[in-house]
């Protein structure tokens, strides 16, 4: 079992679809660890994605813009991937219908088990540094436009600002 003070996603990569769990707080202090195992696995040739939302307390917009960008990303497989999220609170959900992330990708509210089997937490390393995360931040809010550019209006100072971050080094 996770630490419970500490956010976590446990994750069963040989499964299909590969399930993860998060366990605590989404948010841009744990997405870049989320962002590189979906990176490698899509990249392994794995489109079939899980996620169980019941142990999650909440997120922000970079996690649910790294989640539209692996969406967008799986659209693009050829057959087309899936990521399917379930057991959604009603703050979180309300969070993913506000973004437009429900036309994306799929949200499973009755999904009883993922039936994690080789259930192990996901390393995240250490920072990796104030300009890479600015740069992670920065395609997840690009990605959240993507999705939808009603979401443009709502993040354009987080943009222009981390935009600015980004071109200067």
């Amino acid at each position: 079992m996770a630490d419970a003070t500490k956010p976590t996603f446990l994750v069963d990569a040989g499964s299909d679809p590969v399930a993860i769990r998060i366990e605590g707080r989404a948010s841009f202090q744990n997405s870049a660890c989320l962002n590189d195992f979906f990176s490698e696995l899509i990249a392994a040739g794995k489109t079939r994605f899980m996620m169980d939302f019941l142990n999650c307390t909440s997120m922000d917009s970079t996690f649910l813009g790294v989640l539209a960008g692996v969406a967008l990303k799986l659209r693009k497989q050829t057959p087309p991937g899936s990521l399917v999220l379930c057991r959604m609170a009603p703050r979180n959900l309300e969070l993913v219908r506000n973004l437009g992330l429900h036309r994306l990708l799929t949200v499973d509210a009755d999904t009883a088990d993922l039936n994690l089997n080789t259930t192990s937490a996901l390393p995240c390393s250490p920072d990796k540094g104030e300009l890479e995360s600015a740069r992670l931040v920065l395609a997840a809010h690009e990605n959240l436009v993507a999705a939808d550019e009603d979401n443009r209006a709502k993040f354009q100072d987080v943009l222009a600002f981390l935009k600015n971050r980004v071109s200067q080094g």
